[in-house]
């Protein structure tokens, strides 16, 4: 089938305003502006962040692509289709119950325990910079990586559905897609990382994001059901 591009930029989006993302994000500006005192630092700890962000997402979203292009057989192209746009769909339902109850039942989030291993992990670097201040703008690096990962069960949704969209296609003719994917994705970093950057306090924009998270999820809830549907939808076009 034919890739929209609207699809790509609107999945990418969806993944971007996921709450997951937005609070790790808050928490370490507020830590960077704590630690490395100056905002010109600051920005450059965000920046660096993003970037590592950027290439880990986008360095899975190759691994998994080149994996059911070259592991799967292409008789079972459909089911793996379909198996993304299952995902997407009971991850929207989710997503969308969360507006409702937020956190009651099963729900999108972190690996369990990340969020003390973040935290854990911040307090080192700050230790670092007393130390080593090169060293701990590579540390910053590391734990992006880390973010990524452990996210991946509250974020992946939207990604792993484009996926499965990009893989009946070339390997080559994915690459821009996936460049452009993860480039949106970013997008709500860079705009956070700016705001703080300009005086907004990290703790306003953390009640910003308690205050809209349900909103957040329900959009969220609503673009992935709909992205599944259409991919049922469209199956006929493979």
């Amino acid at each position: 089938m034919d890739i929209n591009i609207g699809i790509i930029i609107g999945a990418a989006l969806a993944d971007s305003i996921n709450p997951c993302v937005f609070g790790v994000l808050i928490f370490l500006l507020a830590f960077m502006t704590k630690v490395f005192k100056t905002p010109a630092k600051m920005l450059f700890g965000g920046l660096f962040y993003a970037l590592v962000v950027y290439a880990t997402y986008l360095a899975i979203g190759f691994g998994i692509l080149k994996f059911l292009q070259t592991a799967i057989s292409p008789s079972f192209s459909s089911m793996i289709y379909m198996i993304a746009a299952g995902i997407a769909i009971i991850a929207g339902i989710l997503e969308i119950k969360d507006y409702f109850w937020y956190g009651r039942g099963f729900t999108l989030q972190m690996i369990p325990g990340a969020s003390e291993r973040i935290k854990t992990y911040a307090a080192y670097i700050e230790r670092l910079e007393r130390v080593h201040p090169s060293l701990s703008i590579l540390m910053i690096g590391a734990l992006g990586i880390f973010v990524v990962l452990v996210e991946l069960p509250c974020t992946g949704a939207p990604y792993f559905a484009i996926l499965g969209l990009l893989h009946k296609g070339a390997y080559a003719s994915a690459v821009p897609y996936l460049l452009l994917y993860n480039f949106v994705f970013i997008l709500p970093l860079f705009v956070i990382i700016a705001i703080a950057y300009f005086g907004t306090a990290s703790d306003r924009l953390e009640t910003w994001r308690q205050d809209n998270k349900g909103i957040m999820r329900l959009g969220v809830g609503i673009f992935l059901i709909a992205l599944g549907s259409y991919m049922i939808y469209s199956l006929g076009s493979f």
